[in-house]
């Protein structure tokens, strides 16, 4: 099988094409800066482009029989048409790619955000998608653009939604990173204590969700059509998540609480004025420490039902919490 996997100098994509490079997959990787983790790997080519290039999409999804459509506008700074031009304009474009050269199986990675409305979130599955939200681009963008590709599967194109919640692993830059640069300035805060419970994926279980997803997608299949919510299925609090990582990474866990309502509101402040301050003010950090949405997310349980991504894409996660964890720490 021949697979453009689109996005892939992030740590997903980069794992994804590692393991369908070395199952004998042929690989197409595109994304807008050449990986060097990729160079010389065995069936992997890269070609570098942009997700908006709607020209440029579809002259590398030529020859392929699947897609991993990954490419996304991350985090929580940027105006609506920073965020819509790429999650949205981009996964138009992966989907007319599709149709043009027959493509049969599309895996859109989406985000379990795309349904949370800031209520704690309970053994669900996939609820649908909410749109709608002011200023969380992100949510929002990422919402739209999973609607418009499960409406795209058809009789003659299977496309699946799979929805990783907060990947993490060695290599990580964002959760983990985030987490060890702030315990390292004594930044480190948590909302409401960190007593919400949350599930969390490895690295390697995310990966393998979505070569799970390419291989079960196809047209007619049960899971076309349809969003999986990707988790370990052990939630933790996040107090222990967190102290988890900062002991790998052997960092102080020295947290301070931050009371929801007070997280919710000083988030909602410095969403606002963060992009105005000067640099010697945010650090550097094009992201505020802080939102609205980011502290409904880290200050309310969200935990997930792995049954259905087991029974319609036969997934399994391989590595528990404490066997990554340990991972994390071997390599740091």
């Amino acid at each position: 099988m021949k697979v453009l996997v689109t996005g892939a100098s992030s740590l997903i994509g980069t794992g994804v094409a590692r393991v369908l490079a070395d199952r004998g997959d042929a690989v197409v990787c595109f994304q807008r800066r050449f990986v060097d983790a990729l160079a010389g790997v065995d069936g992997v080519e890269q070609q570098l482009g942009d997700i908006r290039d709607n020209e440029a999409v579809n002259t590398a999804a030529a020859g392929c029989d699947a897609i991993i459509h990954l490419a996304a506008r991350v985090g929580i700074v940027g105006s609506e048409e920073d965020f819509v031009s790429v999650n949205v304009g981009g996964t138009r474009n992966v989907l007319t790619a599709a149709k043009h050269h027959h493509i049969g199986r599309v895996v859109h990675v989406s985000s379990p955000s795309v349904a949370h409305g800031g209520a704690a979130i309970i053994g669900a599955g996939a609820d649908e998608p909410t749109t709608g939200r002011s200023r969380a681009w992100y949510a929002e963008s990422k919402a739209l653009a999973e609607i418009e590709a499960l409406a795209a599967s058809s009789p003659t194109m299977g496309v699946v939604a799979v929805r990783p919640h907060l990947v993490w692993g060695p290599g990580d830059t964002q959760l983990v990173g985030r987490i060890v640069e702030r315990s390292r300035q004594g930044r480190l805060a948590l909302v409401g204590g960190g007593r919400a419970l949350v599930d969390a994926t490895y690295i390697d279980n995310a990966v393998d969700a979505l070569i799970a997803a390419v291989d079960s997608t196809a047209p007619g299949a049960k899971c076309a059509g349809r969003a999986y919510v990707i988790a370990n299925g052990e939630p933790r609090p996040v107090r222990d998540l967190v102290a988890g990582i900062c002991a790998a990474a052997g960092v102080p866990f020295e947290p301070r609480g931050v009371p929801l309502r007070t997280a919710c509101a000083v988030g909602s402040i410095l969403e606002r004025v963060w992009p105005r301050l000067p640099q010697r003010v945010r650090n550097d950090d094009d992201e505020p420490p802080l939102t609205r949405f980011v502290a409904e997310q880290l200050g309310t349980a969200h935990w997930f039902d792995p049954a259905p991504a087991a029974l319609d894409l036969g997934w399994t996660p391989a590595v528990s919490v404490d066997d990554g964890l340990a991972r994390l720490a071997d390599s740091y």
